[in-house]
C-alpha cells in the first residue's frame, strides 16, 4: 500500500512538472500581440496560446535558466506590416532578427532602444524607409548590426562610433547619403567589419578612417573621390578592401599595403600612378586594378601573373604578363 502510494506521488509530481509551462507570461503576451499584429501569418503559425513559448514556438528562443524570450527570429516567409512597438516588450531579448521579408515596411521601430541587452540586430533585406535612426547608438551591447539591402535614406549617424563592442556594420545597399562620418575613425572599442557599398555616398573618406585596422572594409558604388591610401599600411591586419566604382583619384605606387592582404578591389576609379613591387610578396586571393589611369609595368612575382588579363585591363599604360610585353 505504502509503495503504491509513494509512485502515485511520483508519477502525479512527474506530471505536474511536465505540464507546468516555463514560458514567462509577460513574454507570451507581447508575442501573441506581434502575431495579430502581422495578422496571424501562418510563418508563426506554431504560437498558440495554449502552449509553450519556450517548448513548442517556432522563432523565439527561452534563457535556459531564467526562461525569459532571449531571441526573436522571423526569417524568410510571408508577412506584410511594420515592425511593431511591442517588439520594445521582450526586455530580455539579446538577439532580433526580421531578415528575407520583403513586405515589411515603414520605419525602423523607435521602440528597440528599449532592448538595452540587445547584442545582435538584423533587419535585412526587409523593405524599410526612412533614416538610419540615432537611437541605435544607445544599445551599447550591440556585437552585430545589419540594416542592408533596405530602403534607408539620409545620413549616416555620426553617433555609430560610440558602439563599443561593435564586430560588423552592415549599412550596404540602402540609399544612404551625405559622406562617411569623420567618427568612424574613432571607434571606441573594437574596430567592426565596414560595409556601406552600394550607397550614394559623398565627399572623401575622412582622414581618420587611417587610424582605424578595420579587418573589411567595402565602401564601393557609391561616389567617393580623393584619396583612399590611408586605409592601407604595412603594419595594418586588413584582410579585404573593396573600392571599385567610386571617384577615387590617388597614387598607387607609394602605398604600403597589409601583408595579409587578401582581396582587393580598387576597380573603376581614377587612380594612378604604378602597381607597387611590394605587391609580389603579397597572398592576394582576389585582386582587380581595372578601369583606372595606371602604367608601367605589373611586377613579376606573388601572386601577380596568376589573375587574368581583366584584372589589368583597360588603364592608360599597364603593361607585362598577363597583358602585353612592355615596349
Amino acid at each position: 500500500m505504502k509503495t503504491l502510494f509513494l509512485s502515485l506521488l511520483i508519477s502525479t509530481l512527474l506530471s505536474l512538472s511536465l505540464s507546468k509551462e516555463l514560458c514567462n507570461s509577460h513574454d507570451k503576451k507581447v508575442l501573441l500581440q506581434i502575431k495579430k499584429h502581422f495578422g496571424d501569418p501562418y510563418l508563426l503559425a506554431s504560437w498558440l496560446s495554449d502552449t509553450d513559448c519556450c517548448k513548442d514556438w517556432y522563432q523565439v528562443e527561452c534563457d535556459s535558466t531564467t526562461n525569459r524570450i532571449i531571441s526573436l527570429t522571423i526569417f524568410a516567409g510571408d508577412l506584410s506590416g511594420q515592425i511593431p512597438a511591442a517588439v520594445g516588450d521582450l526586455p530580455y531579448l539579446q538577439n532580433l532578427v526580421f531578415r528575407k521579408l520583403t513586405d515589411v515596411t515603414g520605419p525602423i521601430q523607435p521602440a528597440i532602444a528599449k532592448l538595452v541587452h540587445l547584442n545582435s540586430l538584423r533587419l535585412d533585406r526587409l523593405n524599410l524607409t526612412g533614416t538610419v535612426p540615432d537611437f541605435l547608438s544607445q544599445l551599447k551591447s550591440l556585437t552585430y548590426l545589419d540594416l542592408s539591402f533596405n530602403g534607408l535614406s539620409g545620413p549616416i549617424p555620426s553617433s555609430l562610433a560610440l558602439l563599443p563592442n561593435l564586430g560588423a556594420l552592415h549599412l550596404d545597399r540602402n540609399k544612404l547619403t551625405g559622406s562617411i562620418p569623420e567618427s568612424f575613425g574613432q571607434f571606441n572599442g573594437s574596430v567592426p567589419d565596414l560595409y556601406l557599398s552600394h550607397n550614394q555616398l559623398t565627399g572623401k573618406i575622412p582622414a581618420s578612417l587611417g587610424n582605424m585596422d578595420f579587418s573589411v572594409i567595402d565602401l564601393s558604388r557609391n561616389m567617393i573621390v580623393g584619396d583612399a591610401s590611408m586605409l592601407f599600411g604595412l603594419n595594418k591586419t586588413t584582410q579585404n578592401v573593396y573600392l571599385s566604382r567610386n571617384m577615387l583619384e590617388f597614387s598607387l605606387s607609394k602605398v604600403a599595403f597589409p601583408s595579409g592582404l587578401a582581396n582587393l578591389d580598387i576597380s573603376h576609379n581614377k587612380i594612378f600612378g604604378s602597381i607597387p613591387p611590394q605587391m609580389t610578396q603579397i597572398p592576394l586571393q582576389s585582386l582587380n586594378v581595372s578601369y583606372n589611369r595606371l602604367c608601367g609595368q605589373i611586377p613579376v612575382g606573388g601572386r601577380l601573373q596568376s589573375f587574368d588579363f581583366s584584372t589589368y585591363f583597360h588603364n592608360r599604360c599597364l603593361c607585362g604578363a598577363p597583358l602585353q610585353i612592355c615596349k
